[in-house]
């Protein structure tokens, strides 16, 4: 692998650079988003358990508990319930939207790594085809010998550029299904909760 890499020639290094960027952030969400992901369905249950027997106050202090964007957003909106369903609701919108960029912080870089790797790849490729064009030149002749460097060098940066972009796509397209679940979390949690503040407000 070693040797093949050494082969490759200069392309290979951006290369393993994007690779290595794309696996450490892919690391960091990955990181992220577990501690971020909870049972909601049972959150909601205990959050509304703690509305009927403690109130916005005893509601507040299971949110402050409870780890993840969904909490987070429901202790937004509870904070202010006392200023009447309006004010909850646009304190929900707002938590939501800087959930929603932390949540997605990082992902433009796997992008940039997956478009990046195989340009890299192909231009690797077209320089090697290049030297073995030139190397032709001054040789005057076509044999495979003399060519064979060339394309080998094209057929490695190009592989290799490849292959990253597809690993990284493999842990872009795992995060943005995970980021989805969440966003749909918090959306349905936010509607319950104000579904359960109108229903106290109404007793």
């Amino acid at each position: 692998m070693v040797e093949l890499f050494r082969n490759g020639g200069t392309f290979m290094w951006p290369i393993l650079g994007l690779l290595v960027i794309g696996v450490g952030f892919s690391f960091e969400r990955l990181w992220t988003l577990t501690r971020a992901s909870v049972n909601t369905r049972k959150f909601l249950a205990r959050m509304h358990n703690a509305l009927k027997e403690g109130g916005i106050e005893g509601a507040a202090a299971e949110c402050e508990k409870t780890p993840g964007p969904v909490a987070s957003i429901l202790h937004a909106g509870l904070s202010r319930a006392e200023k009447g369903l309006s004010h909850v609701e646009k304190a929900i919108t707002n938590a939501g939207s800087l959930e929603m960029a932390f949540l997605e912080r990082g992902m433009i870089v796997l992008t940039t790594v997956i478009v990046l790797a195989p340009m890299l790849g192909f231009t690797g490729t077209v320089a090697g085809m290049v030297d073995a064009f030139d190397a032709i030149k001054v040789k005057n002749d076509i044999s495979p010998a003399i060519v064979a460097g060339g394309i080998s060098k094209a057929l490695l940066t190009t592989l290799f550029g490849l292959v990253v972009a597809m690993i990284i796509q493999v842990f872009y397209n795992y995060f943005t299904s995970r980021i989805d679940k969440l966003i749909i979390d918090m959306e349905e949690s936010s509607v319950e909760l104000m579904d359960a503040l109108v229903e106290m407000e109404e007793k």
